[in-house]
């Protein structure tokens, strides 16, 4: 049984230069094809599933009509398999015609005429990760560009079949291009993952100057081990990434899957709330046509995503981290608040933890506290935070 545990406790600043393009000021939100659909091209036999122009559409009609964009899900993002294999006479990318017949522009203005925003896939590589035309250092320019006329508001830019040399040429040059075009453009850079995510080789005060977002570590999958080993690289390197994350600048864990395969509701709640502790950008990658109403509960649950998109923008971190498989991660927000997030990996069964206001960094004192209730019916959370010092967590009698 893996239980979370989220607190407000109203009772730190920071500053950090970041890409000046005005963009993504907290993390962005919204919907990303990858993790659910993959590289599924099949639109003869699997046209509900295809990487297509109708299921971007049909994604976009979920996010405007179902309550997702007012809670900031306003991105629809393609990834990987999109494009034709081939670019166009002028040496412009296009997409693959018989599944966007309609064309990128046109994808895109749907979005914007559902207050939505498209966002656009390129590699580094002369190919793509999956064998698409990629955008090479002579080629950054002109997609930079064509993105624009495109009128598309986010680029995540890969680094398949790129060596070291290229991506740290590349990278930089893509943000020029696409600051040059003039349209506001929000940029992912895959750049870290692919330099093992940590310094020396990772220069974070450059990418912090030149991309919005960046992908640190591999690829998420739909497995809560999966979850899991990016949760522990994130906190085991964590003196490293929170001071790289603010304002404009986000370091990127990868995509929620919460509404797949993989995950308990239990795990599911854990994810969210472990991604609103990081001020990790939330994509969703999932079926918005079918998901269920329990996913749709925690996806949707206000208060994380408050504590997400809190103006402040500082990154969590792990506080304590016990023997008995219970961990603190601990975030400072807004107006003299902090979030807490009380977090077990145990499998067994309910377990009682208590600890106090100092170890958790706290002074003595009243404090206003909310709870995010991640499992109503099993866990109840008794709160002192008084004098007397006393955070207790126990099954519920």
């Amino acid at each position: 049984m893996h239980v979370a545990v989220l607190l407000f406790a109203f009772a730190l600043t920071g500053t950090t230069l970041a890409l000046d393009n005005g963009l993504m000021r907290t993390p962005p939100m919204g919907w990303l094809a990858w993790e659910r659909y993959r590289c599924d091209i099949d639109c003869e036999n699997d046209p509900k599933n295809c990487i297509s122009e109708n299921l971007f559409m049909d994604m976009a009609d979920r996010l405007a009509e179902d309550g997702w964009k007012e809670l900031g899900y306003v991105y629809v993002n393609i990834d990987d398999c999109w494009s034709s294999k081939q670019r166009d006479d002028q040496g412009r990318l296009q997409p693959d015609p018989k599944r966007f017949p309609g064309g990128i522009k046109k994808l895109a203005h749907y979005l914007h005429n559902r207050g939505l925003k498209l966002g656009i896939y390129g590699d580094m590589g002369k190919l793509t990760c999956m064998a698409y035309p990629g955008t090479p250092l002579d080629k950054i320019e002109l997609d930079a560009q064509t993105f624009a006329d495109w009128e598309v508001d986010m680029l995540k830019y890969d680094g398949c079949y790129s060596n070291a040399m290229e991506q740290e040429l590349g990278y930089p040059l893509m943000s020029k291009a696409l600051n040059a075009t003039g349209r506001p453009i929000g940029y992912s850079c895959s750049w870290p993952a692919y330099q093992g995510g940590l310094p020396p080789k990772v220069n974070y005060t450059q990418l912090g100057e030149i991309c919005n977002l960046w992908r640190n570590y591999g690829d998420i999958q739909d497995s809560w081990d999966s979850v899991l080993n990016i949760v522990d690289w994130f906190f085991e390197n964590q003196d490293a990434l929170t001071p790289a994350a603010g304002p404009g600048r986000w370091n990127d864990p990868d995509m929620l899957i919460i509404g797949d395969f993989g995950l308990s509701m239990e795990q599911s709640r854990s994810q969210m709330a472990l991604w609103a502790i990081m001020a990790a950008p939330l994509f969703i990658s999932n079926d918005l046509r079918t998901i269920s109403s329990g996913a749709q509960s925690i996806l949707r649950n206000e208060m994380a995503i408050s504590i997400n998109q809190d103006a402040l923008g500082i990154q969590g971190r792990r506080i304590v981290k016990e023997k008995s498989g219970i961990e603190v991660f601990w975030r400072p927000l807004s107006k003299n608040a902090s979030a807490l997030l009380f977090f077990s990996r145990r499998t067994d069964m309910p377990y009682r933890y208590t600890t106090s206001l100092s170890k958790l960094s706290y002074t003595a004192g009243s404090y206003k506290v909310c709870v995010y209730r991640l499992r109503r019916d099993v866990y109840r959370v008794s709160t002192w935070f008084t004098r007397g010092e006393r955070v207790n967590f126990g099954k519920q009698g």
